[in-house]
């Protein structure tokens, strides 16, 4: 019993610390399999996953759209992340619903918002969104709940290359009142370029207020229709990715891939997204 306890309790510390620095500081989470084969440089990449990803993107968005994804980290069953994301096209914008949840029985996160993107001109899109977040612990600690805030941009510089930007947490709501823990600001810029019909190059720098600078980089490449391959490379801390897409049709998209941290391991995950009004 004893070690049972002093095991759950163990976990519960690992699965906060590595929520708090993979998963930007009890807030921010990347979602769907295609992002993270690119080492989650996807502040530029226009899917139903926009809405974690950089909500500015789902402005191009013409068709409802619906994506699940599930990643398993360092192969723990208690760091599972589920998401979801739901995107739906007005008359003037998009508005988009989503959310997810991270750990086990004992310390488990959940997020959920909505958001609303549109475009200014042409090339400059813009998006923002709300989040609801709850942080539950075992017994004594209950749980903690607080609502941040969510702001993207988008330039299209020409058809083949994309800049985008993208902030979470603008206000810095706070986590704990004494002493005082907030969940991170953090901040994202990178671009995305079309090199030819067949491969997409993705870079982006992401700085979270309480960690160091952090350079992604990916490569997508397409040998035809149906198939794409993915790999990509993060510093701080030095993780390598890689994934394969699968398009059924112009409506259905099935994603795999991994993330490796040179310490810790494997990270798999998978993803499906579909159109609905194609």
């Amino acid at each position: 019993m004893i070690s049972s306890q002093i095991s759950s309790r163990i976990l519960c510390i690992i699965s906060f610390f590595f929520f708090a620095h993979n998963l930007q500081c009890q807030g921010y989470s990347f979602s769907g399999s295609r992002s993270q084969a690119l080492a989650n440089a996807s502040v530029c990449l226009s899917d139903v996953f926009a809405y974690h990803n950089n909500p500015a993107n789902a402005a191009s968005q013409k068709e409802v759209s619906f994506g699940l994804a599930y990643e398993n980290r360092f192969l723990l069953k208690e760091l599972q992340h589920q998401s979801y994301a739901i995107l739906i096209p007005l008359n003037f914008g998009v508005l988009s619903v989503g959310g997810n949840s991270f750990g086990y029985r004992d310390f488990r996160t959940f997020k959920n918002g909505v958001g609303y993107s549109m475009k200014l001109l042409e090339e400059l899109s813009l998006g923002v969104q709300i989040n609801h977040h709850l942080i539950r612990l075992a017994a004594p600690y209950g749980l903690n709940q607080t609502v941040t805030g969510e702001l993207g941009l988008s330039y299209k510089v020409t058809e083949a290359w994309n800049f985008g930007m993208a902030v979470f947490n603008i206000g810095r709501n706070e986590l704990i009142v004494n002493p005082i823990e907030r969940y991170s600001t953090s901040m994202r810029l990178g671009t995305s370029y079309k090199i030819s019909n067949m491969v997409l190059a993705v870079a982006e720098i992401e700085k979270d207020i309480s960690h160091p600078l952090r350079f992604k980089s990916g490569i997508e490449y397409s040998p035809d229709n149906n198939l794409l391959f993915r790999i990509g490379f993060a510093t701080n801390p030095i993780e390598l990715s890689f994934g394969i897409g699968w398009v059924f049709s112009d409506r259905y998209f099935l994603d795999f891939g991994s993330q490796f941290h040179q310490v810790l391991g494997w990270s798999p995950n998978f993803s499906f997204r579909f159109d609905i009004n194609k």
